[in-house]
């Protein structure tokens, strides 16, 4: 015992000497209990909650309170925190000791120092030489889409997006600094995480960057031309794991802006002028409209987890989107999976791998829901006897097609499917502290398939017994993307030179199959009794490679150049131009790094910028430069299917080329005002044309580089924090642009092509300038429709007469260049936010003005008796019919039949298109910290938005936005499947 005792006072002895004996043992001993608190505040002394604290090194973190208040223990002295909070520069603190520490956190919002993905680099905001606009995910979110070009709508001066359907199913498309191209896509290059194409969730979205002019865009070579909106992801940060939720609930309703259809009454009362009805279709008052449309839901829910240590870090996302379309029978779902990992393997080495997956369910509204919502009559009924009527044989219907959508809803439909995965494997090896090798490679796999059916109870599937129409296709791509990157700095010389080597690949295989003769609900091919059209099918390849050279050099953070070479290789061109090269320079100067401008205290930043370059456009069919044969039974010899020509081939096809050039500068004013002006001139040359050539040649078309096209335009975005108290900001952004377009030269010398139609293409013209018979209105005398009548003397002498006979206007001559445009004189957003305490408010307006739309659906209800078994609509206010003699209206005299061919084609239907729409509306709540962790929550946030809320415009139809792109019909409106509001509920937390 005695023995026992000795031992245990000997050791304990030990323990207490050791600090004495060991210093450096009793440093680790003082290590464990350093305690660090403290507070973190902005600028402007107001604490900031959930900021992201973390030991550098270690996974030990924490965040501050609603007080901005924080504790944390660390491991050793001369540890590193890093604070970080959105919004905000990121600081980082030694710490030596325990005790206190108040930190100040600096705005990031002025965005000057943001860094900013561009090509195949990242730099901080203020020392780009390009024009580009950058939009975090916060600016993205407030309108609710399942689509990314939605969300940019208004965000981005000389970034144009038009939503040309209200249906979910149906793409926006984007225009970026005007189009300037005739048959090639105008449509931009998306670049994800790094590398061209991919795939993403707008809910995974950290940011955009909209590349706009070439010393940015020039570097993605011949897919560039349209411009460049690089998407990048979120990754996940060091520090605590953080587990976040945001689930939106809503309902939406079709706007029908100033458009009205008659209900029974009103066209009863119309007919009776020119056509008169028995009494009894009264007993009837179907509103199509009402049975087309309905309110629709809308449910967007997202799980995320993220977070890391300083060697590791993780995003995992999942997201399930269903949104109905307000015509009754669409919808669009889609299901998101995405995991972003990165990991610093060793020193030098640092690996990223990414992978994204959609599947998409798309179901389209029925092919004559909307068309007969628009021209049924309210006379006849949509149900009998609780069942929907059926207009071919119910008695005495009176509708010209004598279809009841309601009735054949119930057995057709028309859908598709889709997944797509993308997989990046991204490595970065610092072979010295100079150079830095990468090696991008991503691996693109998508498979769609569709269905569409009409089943022989209905009109559509009648007349061949049921009909069913099926289509798949698998598709993927293959590119890698291997970089070298010098960097080194000479006293205040920057010199950075980068050289990259990529290459691609894409595969796709496409087939259709369809049937006739299957018996009533049975929708699969095996039971069909015969095709309806032969199969058809195809497969192929198209590869790119591209060599890249760049150099970046920076004297004193004041002067910067940056010039770059491209060669590309493609296997769409003829093969006389499979290679192209195109070059790029750029410089900029910031003022305010001089010393005769430091530290003013007004003019805080100015910067001038300067491009000029060139970059192609690719944007056209696989095989576009090949002689091409179609095999058909309709070529058959000897019953064994035959060849003949479809395609003339071109083996000098090339690249469209676009020359451009910019000037901008970037000013902030008092750090609280910021201002980007940029100028530019862009001329596409050497344009893909497919040209059509008469039956005599044995083909029906070739492609062409033919003519060339200039945009030119200004463009600015201006940012004003006018408040910033305590408890009250307020911050508005302002953008807007101007773009005027002009077809310089056609090949060949011709001054038009595609002549006849509504929208040719004319020397010295606007591409979307209409070319129409010019309505002169309504004769006062009789009624009658009337247009301008051209004619030439003997003299040459051009004059205009008055004449009701539209053959007469349909030559050639008569059809004139209106001088009005698809293309808008401008187009901008205006956003104010305000915050109150927890409260945050937007609105968020964009507008378009002077384009013109050709209302193409008057011509059904709006057509002065010519179609008396459709309805009509109600006359827009300042509009007048005929009615006796002096009368001054714009509408001419009903008559059974039509007046003289008065709802043809001319500048009739021809409207402004102008309008300024409530774009969004937002009202969110920012739950106290203190309250949320009493229940195990980090920050909670709550709010209600409303999309859509109010469109002013002159327009007639339910809604004036038409596309701008010649990848549809720009400009036209027809059977218009309206835009809709919503109204949404939404709740985010974080564990």
């Amino acid at each position: 015992m005695h023995y026992k005792l000795q031992v245990t006072l000997r050791l304990f002895l030990l323990v207490a000497l050791l600090p004495t004996l060991f210093p450096a043992f009793a440093g680790e001993t003082a290590r464990r209990e350093l305690t660090i608190k403290g507070t973190v505040v902005s600028t402007e002394k107001e604490p900031l909650p959930g900021v992201s604290i973390v030991e550098k090194g270690t996974n030990k973190g924490t965040t501050t309170d609603v007080n901005g208040e924080f504790t944390i223990n660390l491991s050793t002295p001369g540890s590193t925190l890093i604070f970080s909070f959105i919004g905000y520069a990121t600081r980082e603190v030694v710490v030596d000791a325990a005790g206190t520490l108040d930190i100040v956190l600096e705005s990031d919002a002025r965005g000057l120092d943001e860094v900013v993905v561009v090509g195949y680099s990242a730099k901080k905001a203020r020392y780009l030489s390009s024009s580009v606009s950058t939009i975090n995910n916060e600016k993205l979110r407030d309108v609710t889409s399942n689509e990314l070009p939605n969300l940019l709508q208004g965000k981005a001066p000389g970034v144009v997006v038009s939503t040309n359907s209200g249906d979910p199913t149906s793409p926006a498309r984007v225009v970026i600094r005007g189009s300037g191209t005739i048959s090639a896509s105008s449509s931009p290059l998306y670049v994800v995480d790094g590398n061209i194409d991919g795939t993403y969730n707008p809910v995974d979205v950290e940011n955009v960057t909209v590349l706009k002019d070439v010393a940015a865009t020039g570097l993605y070579g011949s897919r560039a031309a349209n411009g460049v909106i690089i998407v990048n992801t979120k990754m996940g940060k060091a520090g605590k794991t953080e587990i976040n939720f945001n689930n939106t609930l809503g309902w939406a309703q079709a706007t029908t802006g100033n458009f009205r259809l008659m209900n029974a009454q009103e066209l009863y009362d119309f007919q009776s002028t020119f056509n008169p009805r028995d009494p009894s279709v009264l007993k009837n008052n179907t509103n199509w409209w009402n049975e087309a449309f309905r309110t629709a839901f809308v449910n967007n829910h997202n799980v995320s987890i993220s977070g890391g240590s300083d060697k590791t870090t993780f995003y995992v996302s999942g997201n399930y989107y269903k949104e109905q379309g307000t015509v009754i029978q669409n919808d669009k779902t889609g299901y998101n999976f995405r995991t972003n990992l990165r990991s610093q393997l060793t020193n030098r080495l640092t690996a990223a791998v990414l992978f994204n997956a959609q599947y998409t369910r798309d179901n389209y509204q029925n092919s004559n829901t909307l068309y007969d919502a628009y021209t049924n009559l309210p006379f006849d009924p949509a149900y009998e006897n609780g069942v929907p009527t059926d207009g071919r044989s119910y008695p005495n219907w009176l509708g010209r097609d004598r279809e009841n959508f309601l009735q054949s809803i119930q057995y057709n439909y028309a859908n598709a499917r889709s997944l797509r995965t993308s997989l990046d494997v991204n490595l970065d090896y610092d072979l010295t502290d100079k150079i830095t090798l990468s090696s991008y490679n991503r691996a693109n796999f998508g498979n769609a398939s569709g269905a569409t059916y009409y089943d022989r109870r209905t009109k559509q599937g009648g007349a061949n017994g049921g009909e069913l129409y099926n289509n798949n296709n698998n598709n993927y791509r293959l590119l890698t993307s291997n970089r070298i990157r010098y960097s080194e700095d000479f006293g205040k010389h920057s010199l950075t030179l980068l050289g990259v080597a990529e290459a691609e690949t894409s595969f796709a295989e496409y087939n259709t199959t369809s049937g006739k003769g299957l018996p009533a609900g049975q929708d699969v091919l095996s039971v069909a009794t015969d095709i309806l059209v032969s199969p058809t099918g195809y497969n192929e390849q198209v590869a790119f490679r591209k060599f890249l050279g760049q150099a970046d050099y920076n004297y004193d953070n004041r002067y910067f150049l940056v010039g770059s070479l491209v060669n590309e290789f493609s296997s769409l061109f003829g093969k006389n131009n499979s290679t192209a090269n195109f070059f790029q320079l750029g410089a900029s100067w910031v003022l305010t790094n001089e010393n005769f401008l430091k530290n003013n205290k007004v003019l805080s930043f100015a910067k001038l910028r300067m491009s000029h370059g060139t970059v192609g456009n690719a944007a056209i069919p696989n095989f576009a430069s090949l002689g091409l044969y179609t095999i058909s039974q309709s070529a058959s010899y000897a019953g064994v299917p035959g060849a003949q020509p479809f395609q003339k081939g071109n083996p000098n096809l090339t690249w469209e080329k676009i020359r451009a050039s910019n000037l901008g500068v970037d000013i902030s004013l008092w750090s609280r005002i910021d201002l980007a002006v940029d100028i530019y001139n862009k001329k596409s040359e050497d344009l893909l044309y497919q040209k059509p050539l008469t039956a005599t040649t044995g083909y029906s078309y070739v492609w062409v580089n033919a003519g060339s096209v200039r945009n030119r335009g200004i463009e600015f975005s201006l940012t004003s924090t006018n408040l910033t108290g305590k408890q009250l900001t307020w911050e508005t952004n302002f953008n807007m642009a101007l773009n005027r377009n002009k077809i310089l030269e056609l090949s060949g010398g011709a001054a038009t092509f595609r002549p006849g139609n509504r929208l040719p293409l004319a020397a010295g013209h606007d591409m979307g300038e209409f070319n129409l018979p010019v309505w002169a209105g309504v004769n006062p005398e009789n009624g009658d429709p009337q247009w301008e009548k051209l004619v030439t003397d003997a003299n040459g002498n051009v004059t205009r007469e008055l004449t009701s006979s539209y053959s007469s206007v349909q030559t050639a001559q008569s059809r004139q260049f209106t001088g009005k445009s698809t293309n808008p004189k401008f187009t901008g957003g205006l956003t104010n936010t305000l915050t109150y305490k927890g409260f945050t408010f937007s609105a968020f307006l964009n507008f378009v003005y002077g384009n013109w739309v050709y209302n193409e659906s008057r011509a059904y209800f709006d057509n002065d008796g010519l179609y008396e078994s459709y309805n009509q609509m109600i006359l827009a206010d300042g509009w007048s019919r005929w009615q006796k003699p002096g009368d001054v209206a714009t509408h001419p005299k009903p008559i059974v039949g039509g007046n003289k061919d008065s709802n043809q084609s001319s500048t009739r239907y021809l409207e402004d298109g102008s309008f300024i729409r409530l774009r969004n509306v937002r009202l969110g709540y920012n739950i106290p910290v203190n309250v949320m962790r009493r229940i195990g929550f980090s920050r909670a946030n709550i709010f209600v938005s409303a999309d859509n809320l109010w469109t002013g415009t002159k327009f007639s139809g339910p809604d004036p936005e038409a596309s701008f792109s010649f990848e549809d019909t720009p400009g036209n409106s027809s059977i218009k499947y309206p835009i809709s509001r919503k109204v949404l509920i939404g709740v985010n937390f974080t564990l």
